[in-house]
């Protein structure tokens, strides 16, 4: 029988994936051709979605994008036995997207199937685990610290400190919190874990459990994610049936519970102490800190609260050991980072890369350039609280350190470009609008400077005393920046001040009355 894979991530669904599907297995059933269909993940290159694979003696091969149209031809050229094909791609592994990859905490994303539990244990799932359940707890947190592992979710805060932090509180009740709330533009790389490989972000939570002596964890899922919410709650029901998870895990006398609630649907719910508050069931305001979530988190106990890519992460740290997974990268930035390419790019999607890659490799490398095929003017790295990046500055490190230095962040790994015809007036004025939409509005600062901060980039696209009104926005965005509770007023200014900075034309201002 020959194996097909046809991707059942909700990017490739949209791009029709279930219609080609569907007449794959009509027309294999009419030609009396026994197929054997594995609906796996997407393997983000989402330019040749639906991308269809063929198990061969060889390896995988691939077609795509694969329309509905193309059905027919396929079988006529016997594609289900490699053969050439106008939309044959060759050995899919061959790919110049994927072979240019380090892919740790995405190595079966696209290889298995999401919700079957033997294929993950066939690709090296669990053994993460079953090493942890073999260490105490300090052992564990040694591992994640000497790692060097930081936070994937935008802070970058050391994960192992953070656990040694939760380990070393006493309570007798801990949690382990997953933020699942990806809410940052052009970011995706959560939502792909979560629906395409849902069992690696399991035992790194159960593995996190075993490390601070927690035994209930929670994945405070994005509202508007359902197909991951279904494949999660369908992974952890298979993993309690298989011991991986609940009462007596393996045997080991330990035990770890995880559920999945629905996220809020407010940005702001994406900081960690504001998330907290939502799980609790109030409504999602940001706390005073101190106390760290770390001391006092949900329900007052301490708590770990990391995102999907670092729990996802930890799997291959305990499996690999802490000295594999620190040999990748540059400085400071350990490890790899899920990087994914949106906006005005020909070829977009998801890679997996070592730190110390430029943005100039991912854009052009990667990104194949403009769509438009316009001059790329512009790229927000990190969401929506993200600098912007002009081409000056392509050549710099994708490093924590290096952006740091240009007042900017890595973030969650998104990278949106844009061509020569955006306004960044426009975008500068936007940030400000996105944050008093997004503020929880408890702090000052954040709730009435972005409100003032759209009417002074008001009022210097207008000419009206821009001098004057330019003084007063970097003004208000220090207040902002040093004043605000969180986050979110906290890196608002990041976009506008890079936007003033780098493009004071399009404000109709010239760079030295800006600098002035």
């Amino acid at each position: 029988m020959k194996k097909i894979y046809i991707p059942i991530d909700s990017t490739a669904v949209s791009l029709g994936a279930n219609k080609v599907f569907k007449l794959i297995e009509i027309e294999a059933k009419k030609r009396n051709i026994d197929l054997a269909i594995v609906r796996n993940g997407s393997r983000g290159i989402f330019w040749l979605e639906p991308m269809i694979e063929v198990e061969t003696v060889e390896g995988r091969v691939a077609y795509g994008p694969i329309e509905e149209a193309d059905v027919t031809s396929l079988f006529d050229n016997e594609f289900y036995n490699g053969k050439e094909h106008p939309k044959f791609l060759g050995k899919t592994d061959e790919l110049a997207w994927l072979r240019n990859q380090e892919r740790l905490t995405f190595a079966r994303v696209g290889i298995t199937d999401p919700v079957d539990l033997n294929d993950y244990i066939n690709h090296d799932g669990f053994n993460g685990l079953k090493k942890a359940l073999s260490l105490d707890n300090q052992k564990i947190v040694d591992e994640v610290k000497e790692s060097g592992l930081r936070g994937r979710g935008g802070a970058a805060f050391p994960t192992g400190i953070k656990w040694q932090t939760v380990l070393d509180a006493p309570s007798e009740k801990k949690y382990i919190v997953c933020n699942a709330d990806e809410g940052d533009s052009g970011t995706f790389s959560d939502r792909m874990i979560m629906e395409n490989d849902p069992f690696v972000l399991i035992e790194g939570m159960v593995i996190a459990g075993l490390a601070v002596n927690a035994d209930q964890g929670y994945i405070y899922l994005r509202s508007e994610y359902p197909d991951a919410l279904n494949v999660l709650n369908e992974a952890i029901k298979t993993a309690e049936e298989s011991n991986y998870l609940g009462n007596n895990i393996l045997g080991s006398g330990k035990n770890f519970k995880l559920e999945v609630r629905r996220a809020a649907g407010a940005y702001i719910c994406g900081e960690e102490t504001s998330l907290l508050e939502s799980l609790e069931g109030k409504r999602g305001l940001v706390r005073y800190k101190p106390p760290l979530p770390a001391i006092e988190g949900l329900f007052g106990k301490p708590t770990v609260v990391n995102n999907v890519i670092s729990l996802a992460t930890i799997p291959i740290i305990l499996s690999k050991g802490a000295k594999y997974y620190a040999d990748f990268g540059v400085g400071r930035s350990k490890g790899t980072l899920p990087i994914q390419l949106a906006g005005n790019l020909k070829n977009t999607g998801l890679i997996e890369k070592s730190f110390g890659i430029t943005l100039r490799e991912l854009l052009f490398d990667f990104g194949g350039g403009s769509a438009s095929g316009k001059k790329i003017k512009a790229v927000q790295v990190g969401g929506p609280l993200g600098a912007f990046i002009s081409e000056e500055n392509f050549d710099v490190e994708l490093d924590y350190e290096a952006y740091s230095k240009l007042n900017a962040v890595v973030g969650h790994g998104g990278i949106v470009a844009f061509d020569e015809d955006i306004n960044m007036a426009e975008m500068a004025r936007y940030s400000f609008e996105f944050c008093a939409i997004e503020s929880c509005g408890k702090c000052t600062p954040c709730r009435i400077g972005s409100t003032r901060g759209m009417e002074v980039i008001d009022k210097i696209t207008s000419k009206n005393e821009p001098e004057k009104n330019i003084a007063l926005l970097k003004n208000l965005c220090g207040t902002m920046v040093d004043g605000s509770l969180c986050a979110m007023g906290g890196m608002t200014p990041f976009p506008v001040m890079s936007a003033l900075k780098y493009f004071p034309k399009d404000f109709g201002v010239d760079a030295e009355q800006v600098e002035n």
